[in-house]
């Protein structure tokens, strides 16, 4: 961090202070965190959830291990508690029971008998030596699982070249451990014949080299993350639980009326949240292509207001109007709509300039343009003919609907003008970064993450030119990337269960460690509070997720 002022330390030491001792006084659920190792504990997460609600509150103990629950935040009753520190669990007490008065409770934590059990995915991966490269292998994993099942398993090489990988390999990239799905077609630009069978076998190699199919232990000690301290305990989260454990909210925004809807990674319907009261609504969407892969991804808005979204394997654009609650689709053409049709993405940002609406399809890197009141769909295949696989991942267009687009595969974005169809390719600074999500600002600044380069972007469409910032630790491994009112860009990571936040101006950095274990995919800021307020979904969790930093 750089030195501050004298007085605008005094000052941030002062309001930092003053919203504690704020919170102290008027809390509901209050004590402190202690074991006998460490005795005070500053960084732990307390989670209060009541018996019957769908709702959890989490705070962070201070330096001194102190954790306040505000009033208002959690009302009187019984709570079950659970806690996060690495390292530890949470010995007594379990539930407790909230008074109207408010209730002071300490909480005796213990050594962890599992501390595998606890570990992020990141903190799988940095624990093993290894090359950068081979490690790598394990970024391919954690859409659907955590690596944990893999260093568990007892696979050897022959099992997984043969077996596990051909099988993994069959199921789309929504499936989970509760709900896989099965391709019906492989995507057109990715490895084959000789080439696939290479790469099944150095990943087989490296699997069996890391699990349990040879020894009893791991050869390896396990290197967990140090907790959270200063800024990163100024924080209060809550969480929302889903009805069924199969719901994947993969894409989770907020209305103007303070509204959260998700759009469900791998079921035929969008969902919507009332943050006051926890209530979950259900939209269910026909499937249009009957025994494909079912489900969701991109879940954008118009200027309007209205939700759009990329019905993937069903090969639909779908619009949903907030207004009267009706859906409206619009299926790709017969030549575009085959086998391994994906329509990921829709981007409706700047349809209000011509009435268009872009997205992309991941079955063969193409790029589609809808007009909306004819329905007529134009393609743009940018890569056709290449010798080496491409992946176009998502499509961001500017204030004047010309549309960007990252490509996962390489290290490039590239421009579609709206006007002429001319394509152009920038090349992103750092080699193999797997520019992935992204959004465009006021300015007209794209904003992505970087994937396999542990970073987040910015790409200045007016001067072209790239900006870039490390996020830590090593396989953060970013997915999107969105900037603030206040200049701060927000990203968060399948890997970490983290959340950052970075000041573009200062390059100061916070990172939030989330309550649980939180698969982050596509993140939204909510730039009407003060300060902003930030959203995602547990893509494996089934729960939303609401981040309130403190200061």
């Amino acid at each position: 961090m750089r030195r501050m002022p004298l007085f605008a330390g005094f000052s941030l030491l002062a309001t930092i202070l003053l919203s504690t001792t704020a919170l102290a006084q008027n809390a509901a659920l209050s004590g402190n965190v202690s074991s006998d190792e460490e005795g005070a504990m500053e960084g732990v997460l307390v989670s209060a959830k009541k018996s019957g609600s769908n709702i959890t509150v989490t705070v962070v103990t201070d330096r001194a291990g102190h954790f306040s629950f505000p009033a208002g935040r959690i009302e009187p009753g019984e709570y079950g508690l659970r806690i996060r520190a690495i390292g530890y669990d949470l010995d007594t007490p379990k539930t407790i029971q909230v008074a109207a008065q408010g209730t002071t409770q300490n909480l005796k934590l213990r050594k962890t008998e599992d501390l595998a059990s606890q570990m992020s995915n990141a903190e799988w991966i940095n624990s093993i030596s290894g090359n950068d490269p081979r490690k790598g292998i394990l970024l391919n994993c954690v859409g659907c699982h955590t690596v944990e099942r893999i260093f568990r398993s007892k696979h050897d090489a022959e099992e997984f070249l043969e077996i596990t990988l051909p099988r993994m390999q069959s199921y789309v990239n929504q499936s989970i451990p509760q709900h896989f799905q099965v391709r019906r077609a492989e995507r057109m630009m990715e490895e084959r014949g000789d080439s696939r069978v290479q790469v099944y076998k150095t990943t087989a190699e490296y699997l069996a080299s890391i699990n349990l199919s040879s020894r009893p232990q791991w050869n390896f000690q396990l290197e967990p993350m140090p907790r959270p301290g200063g800024r990163a305990t100024h924080v209060i989260y809550t969480e929302y639980d889903l009805p069924r454990d199969t719901i994947e909210p993969h894409d989770v925004i907020v209305d103007k009326d303070g509204f959260a809807w998700y759009s469900n990674f791998g079921e035929q319907n969008l969902g919507k949240v009332d943050p006051k009261t926890g209530k979950v609504t259900e939209y269910q969407v026909p499937e249009h292509k009957p025994g494909f892969p079912t489900g969701f991804l991109a879940l954008r808005t118009d200027r309007d207001g209205d939700l759009w979204l990329g019905n993937m394997y069903q090969a639909t654009i779908t619009k949903f109007d907030r207004k009267t609650e009706k859906f409206s689709y619009w299926q790709l053409p017969k030549e575009q709509n085959v086998d391994a049709a994906q329509l990921n993405m829709v981007s409706p940002q700047s349809s209000h300039v011509d009435g268009k609406v872009w997205a992309q399809n991941n079955g063969f890197a193409g790029v589609h343009r809808l007009d909306v009141a004819s329905g007529k769909i134009e393609t743009w295949e940018p890569f056709k003919g290449a010798k080496e696989p491409h992946n176009i991942y998502d499509v961001i267009p500017d204030s004047k609907n010309n549309v960007y687009f990252t490509d996962f595969r390489l290290r490039h974005i590239g421009r579609i003008d709206a006007k002429t169809g001319e394509f152009k390719l920038f090349e992103v600074p750092t080699a193999a970064s797997a520019p992935r999500r992204g959004q465009m600002d006021s300015q007209d600044r794209l904003w992505f993450a970087q994937y396999r380069g542990d970073r987040v972007a910015m790409f200045d469409t007016k001067t072209e030119e790239f900006k870039e910032w490390r996020i830590p630790p090593r396989w953060s491994a970013p997915y999107d990337a969105v900037l603030d009112k206040n200049d701060e860009v927000w990203t968060g990571s399948m890997l970490t269960d983290q959340v950052t936040r970075l000041n573009t101006k200062t390059n100061e950095m916070v990172q939030y460690l989330l309550p649980r274990s939180t698969n982050i995919r596509r993140v939204f800021v909510d730039n009407t509070t003060t300060p902003v307020t930030f959203w995602v979904g547990s893509n494996h969790g089934a729960s939303i997720v609401k981040v309130e930093p403190l200061d």
